[in-house]
């Protein structure tokens, strides 16, 4: 196959939530034969209800930008990353390893609003959302039967995913260097799969009106934070390999032993969504929501 005619958008349908379980536990098991993914596929389930909102006590997810594609997008690289850093020799255990899917699969519920909470939409919590999150975490670990370190550990791994460009891992207090690994994992997951999703480029939108709501400054119309991304891109490239440890050199290792392709897929997806936006920005004048070739934005 050539390069050309590979991208990560055609190798699994992120559409259908039941193809990304699949893969997600194919996935897990080529790394941990004897996995007990019961309580993942559980956890999964539970946030399926909670997006749909067949929860008990909230409402349906209302964020167009942060929705559950972009929780699904993140799952599966969580899941590639361990993969990949497994093959390359990191010592993750079985349990951490299913604490920090779990984690990932809860890492953006603190956008979803109560059901007496009729205000808005959940963008509202942007500034705010990580915080939320982990309180969902503590009510649902309490309520599912995990312990206080299960819930310290995966709380520590949601810290990681803070929006704050400037937010430094190294101030967590994490309880070992494999929940640090996992918890950059988190981080690095968040990103690579919300910017390498073959709809990234028109859900940018979604995330100024997000941003706008939640009160998020520095951008100014919907074509502004388009035009600005570039620079963002630029700063993420800096927090992927510092930051959050450059994590993603386990990737060609997962890729080369699922796929037979030894490349970072996501490198490639993301540098073609840049590449892409810039082709937009040039035909804005016109109308820049014209020039958008794709389609089947929203996910839930």
């Amino acid at each position: 196959m050539g390069k050309e005619k590979i991208h990560i958008s055609n190798l699994v349908n992120m559409y259908d939530p039941q193809c990304v379980l699949d893969e997600v536990k194919t996935t897990v098991h080529m790394a941990y034969p004897d996995f007990n993914f019961d309580p993942v596929e559980h956890a999964f389930k539970d946030i399926l209800n909670l997006f749909h909102g067949k929860y008990p006590g909230y409402r349906q997810c209302n964020t167009k930008y942060h929705d559950l594609r972009h929780t699904s997008d993140a799952f599966l690289a969580m899941v590639r990353l361990i993969h990949g850093a497994v093959l390359e020799g990191e010592k993750i255990g079985m349990k951490n390893a299913r604490l920090a899917l779990i984690a990932t699969l809860l890492h953006d519920t603190g956008y979803i609003q109560t059901e007496n909470d009729h205000s808005g939409t959940g963008a509202k919590y942007t500034l705010i959302h990580v915080e939320r999150s982990i309180e969902f975490m503590k009510k649902y670990f309490t309520g599912n039967g995990f312990s206080k370190a299960q819930f310290k550990t995966c709380a520590d791994l949601l810290l990681c995913t803070e929006v704050d460009i400037d937010s430094s891992v190294d101030k967590i207090n994490f309880s070992s260097r494999e929940t640090e690994l996992l918890g950059k994992m988190l981080g690095a997951s968040d990103l690579l799969g919300q910017m390498a999703d073959r709809t990234y480029v028109e859900k940018l939108p979604f995330l100024f009106h997000e941003y706008r709501e939640g009160k998020v400054g520095g951008f100014k119309s919907e074509i502004d934070l388009l035009m600005k991304t570039g620079n963002f891109y630029e700063k993420i490239k800096i927090r992927l390999s510092k930051d959050l440890g450059n994590v993603a050199r386990f990737l060609p290792a997962h890729f080369k032993a699922r796929y037979g392709i030894s490349r970072n897929l996501y490198e490639e997806a993301i540098e073609k969504n840049m590449k892409y936006i810039k082709q937009v920005i040039k035909e804005s004048e016109i109308d820049y929501n014209k020039v958008f070739r794709r389609t089947r934005v929203v996910f839930n």
